[in-house]
């Protein structure tokens, strides 16, 4: 079956393919996402994740970008969609997120793994998400997990 592709080709882009993981982590009914603000841009709301680095599984990559942009210690469940969305990163780069989205554990929290001090972890209602997220893969993932 073949993901569903979100985000709009903009013309004369060139979209480079990259795989990526994102994950869904729920505490007191609430969903865990990122704010991120970055100088010159408007903030906005992403689940926490990211790409793969090199020889890295979609499962590690997870892990790993969970700690970095929230410093939460997590493990990863089920693998339970995956959707592709194209952007534009705040360096002009275009790319097609190949995206793998994931159930997460929360098994506790260690601020020393928190390396991306514009990324400040939220936690908001599903339903909030879907509409606040930023990327429509995203919030594809959270209506996704919640007709489970």
């Amino acid at each position: 079956m073949l993901a569903p592709q979100f985000g709009a080709p903009q013309p004369g882009l060139v979209y480079a393919d990259r795989l990526a993981a994102f994950g869904l982590a729920f505490r007191d009914g609430l969903l865990a996402v990122v704010h991120v603000k970055k100088k010159g841009h408007p903030a906005w709301f992403d689940l926490p994740g990211g790409a793969l680095e090199p020889g890295e599984g979609a499962a590690q990559a997870v892990v790993r970008e969970f700690g970095e942009e929230t410093g939460l210690v997590v493990s990863a469940g089920d693998a339970f969609a995956a959707a592709d969305q194209r952007f534009q990163n705040t360096d002009g780069q275009a790319f097609n997120n190949r995206g793998v989205f994931f159930e997460i554990v929360v098994e506790g929290e260690d601020a020393s793994r928190r390396i991306e001090p514009d990324h400040t972890l939220t936690w908001i209602s599903p339903q909030e998400a879907v509409v606040r997220l930023r990327h429509e893969a995203h919030a594809w993932a959270v209506a996704a997990w919640l007709r489970r």
